[in-house]
């Protein structure tokens, strides 16, 4: 271990060891913001970091060559941030509303020149004229503007000290923005469209700590898309892209980062 990675581990571990005694000391203990869960309502804001990635499910004849997959997908990391809205029903359960605008760039390789063996076409598929495929066209960046809306319900304990552990699940409306589920351009033009409007499950958990103006909360949540997002190419476009998928969904990890 290098000189300067075992300062920064021993930087960290006194940071942590003096903020754990701020907050939990039993001795001269002043709780904080005592009334603030007592609310029916309360706002707040939130900044977050994503790793974002595909499921893909692929199509049997086009999707795969015996064993192997010719479509992956390469994982991304990016940013968002959204408002809080909490309605407070009981002592241990609140409904939160957390809009927010997220930001993705995917990315989908295409590994299907095989396909060109299907080029004669069968009783449930049109033939086509197979191409050589650069790597230009092997590959798809696949950029996303999201509105995501959860609606979550928050189950927690009683408050220790200055923290109060929870769990939450619920479901969301997401919009992208940039899903080009409208051009008549398909992958034959370098356009890989996917749809517009969303529905996705989450689940969430985080320690919630208690400060003299504000509460924060760093939370760790998974957003996993219902529907299929894959838009189908046009009739006359060969099977070396959306042909080769069955079922594209979006599979988020969220480091969430909340001020109230």
């Amino acid at each position: 271990m290098n000189k300067f990675l075992l300062k920064a581990l021993v930087l960290t571990s006194v940071n942590v060891a003096v903020f754990a005694n701020a907050q939990f000391r039993t001795r001269n203990r002043m709780d904080k913001l005592e009334d603030f869960d007592e609310q029916k309502f309360s706002w707040g804001f939130y900044l977050n970091g994503n790793r974002l990635d595909y499921r893909i499910v692929l199509h049997p004849k086009y999707g795969a060559n015996e064993n192997q997959n010719l479509v992956t997908s390469k994982e991304s990391y990016s940013f968002g941030a959204g408002l809080i809205a909490k309605w407070r029903l009981n002592d241990y359960l609140d409904v939160r509303i957390e809009p927010g605008l997220q930001f993705a760039q995917r990315q989908l390789t295409f590994n299907t020149q095989s396909n060109d063996i299907y080029a004669g076409g069968s009783l449930t598929n049109p033939p086509f004229t197979p191409f050589p495929l650069a790597d230009k066209d092997k590959v798809r960046e696949i950029k996303s503007t999201l509105i995501d809306i959860p609606v979550l319900l928050e189950l927690h304990g009683r408050r220790w000290y200055n923290s109060r552990p929870y769990i939450a699940g619920g479901v969301n409306y997401v919009v992208n923005l940039q899903s080009n589920a409208t051009s008549t351009d398909d992958n034959m033009q370098g356009i890989f469209r996917s749809t517009t409007h969303n529905f996705a499950w989450s689940a969430e958990m985080g320690i919630q700590f208690y400060f003299n103006k504000f509460k924060l909360t760093p939370a760790i949540r998974g957003t996993f898309f219902m529907n299929n997002e894959k838009v189908a190419d046009n009739a006359t476009t060969p099977p070396y892209w959306a042909s080769a998928i069955s079922t594209l969904q979006t599979r988020a990890v969220m480091f969430v980062l909340k001020f109230e």
